[in-house]
């Protein structure tokens, strides 16, 4: 009984000291993206000197060069380039549409086809694919069918409200065209009301006929909806020449700094470097790539070793192909690399709230149980979830995967417009989301996910 009781106070006294020593470095960690951090002058220059980036532009080329070059400067262990095979779609010099002979602000959605002139014809309003159907090819064909349907906004989440709308803008072209359309419109998912219209991928159906999609801004839906009550008939044109060559040849540009007890043993982290091409990227995703440059940078320089090895990955094509993503995973599984966990940080530069797993109860369970560690910090979303687009090809490999979540509310004003600029992105908030990052790294990589008592013992 005594040799119990001593085990459990030598148990608890390696406990608080542990947590002492955790609280003491996520500090330093916090102090360093704070007080000399680079995240705001790295994300100033993504967007200034480089701009947008879509995947096979030359942005996306001069993207790679300089995301290179910066962790370079940082003297990480080794810095390298994985090739990647990307899309390439450009947008044109055109983009037209308008009612009864009014303009209206709009955005080719990514990958649509040239409406190859200017198509003129009759627009129909629907909500979903079941009002699609009902109406069926007597009332839709010839016609540009109008996808109207809003973000819910009694959803807190801005990410559940753009997941109910999302289907619209990435099938509605083809859903469309098998009624007989012949162009398309799609609400931009965004709950903000102006009129900047939000571009995004949409794909076509094998063996349907491929008609143009573009985006309509929230202003422009709601009067274009307004005016088809007033007059069923309305006469709508669309005017686009976008247009898809043949893949290129790109890049992930990635770090590391080696471990130094099980260096075959990696902890990846990352965005993604591409970007749309519209704005400048800064929220989707400049800030997930700077979190992550500047999570390795603030480990490096506040003296933490790590247990295995911590590899950042700035992954292309996110946006419209996830090639970055499928690649990254095929390579570790050929080279039979052993990931401890994938960490991506993709939902903009605004204030952190904490983190959802992809997971097992137990890495969920573990990853909860550091929420008094970074309760200071404000962070307390600790739960099961979405971990991110690029690091989800790592699954299969029952790699447990985590998401950076920042505040939500804004994020859809900007994502894929005009608006994702640099001057949106607040320093401090995306300071705290670096700091933030590079703390739940520094957990991962001391103690695992499993279970905390075990990895304590092994210590």
């Amino acid at each position: 009984m005594k040799r119990i009781i001593l085990l459990i106070a030598l148990f608890i006294n390696v406990t608080a000291f542990a947590q002492k020593e955790d609280s003491l470095h996520i500090r330093k960690l916090f102090d360093a993206a704070l007080v000399e951090g680079h995240a705001y002058n790295n994300l100033r220059s993504l967007c200034k000197d480089v701009g947008a980036r879509l995947s096979g532009s030359p942005e996306a080329e001069k993207a790679v060069k300089w995301a290179k070059a910066l962790l370079e400067s940082y003297d990480f262990d080794t810095v390298w380039l994985m090739p990647v095979k990307v899309p390439h779609w450009v947008r044109g010099d055109i983009e037209e549409a308008g009612v009864n002979g009014k303009p209206m602000g709009i955005k080719t959605l990514g990958g649509s086809v040239s409406s190859n002139g200017r198509i003129e014809a009759e627009v129909i309003k629907v909500q979903d694919f079941e009002e699609l159907a009902e109406l069926g090819e007597k009332a839709i064909k010839g016609k540009i069918v109008f996808y109207n349907r809003a973000f819910d906004r009694k959803l807190i989440s801005t990410g559940d409200a753009y997941g109910g709308c999302v289907n619209q803008r990435w099938d509605g072209a083809s859903q469309a065209s098998k009624f007989g359309a012949v162009g398309v419109f799609v609400r931009s998912l965004t709950h903000n009301k102006d009129k900047h219209a939000h571009t995004g991928s949409m794909g076509y159906e094998e063996g349907v006929k491929k008609i143009p999609s573009v985006a309509l801004s929230i202003e422009d839906a709601e009067m274009l909806s307004e005016l088809i009550k007033m007059n069923p008939n309305a006469l709508a044109y669309i005017n686009v020449n976008s247009q898809t060559f043949p893949d290129k040849d790109s890049y992930n540009v990635i770090a590391e700094i080696k471990g130094n007890v099980e260096p075959d043993k990696i902890i990846t982290f990352g965005g993604h470097l591409d970007s749309w091409d519209v704005g400048e990227g800064a929220h989707d995703d400049g800030a997930g790539v700077v979190h992550s440059i500047e999570a390795l940078r603030i480990l490096k320089a506040t003296g933490y070793k790590p247990r295995y090895t911590l590899r950042c990955v700035l992954f292309m094509n996110e946006e419209n192909g996830n090639n970055g993503g499928k690649t990254y995973a095929a390579v570790a599984k050929e080279k039979g690399e052993v990931h401890v966990a994938a960490l991506e940080s993709d939902a903009g530069g605004f204030v952190p709230r904490g983190f959802t797993m992809d997971g097992t109860p137990e890495q969920i369970k573990q990853m909860q149980s550091w929420e008094s560690l970074l309760e200071p910090y404000k962070l307390h979303i600790f739960k099961a979830g979405w971990g991110g687009v690029d690091i989800g090809p790592l699954k299969p490999q029952n790699v447990p995967l985590i998401g950076l979540r920042p505040d939500d509310q804004r994020y859809f004003d900007h994502h894929h417009s005009d608006t994702d600029v640099f001057e949106n992105v607040h320093q401090r908030e995306l300071e705290l989301g670096a700091a933030s990052f590079a703390s739940m790294i520094y957990l991962i990589d001391k103690y695992g996910l499993g279970s905390s008592i075990k990895q304590l013992k092994e210590d």
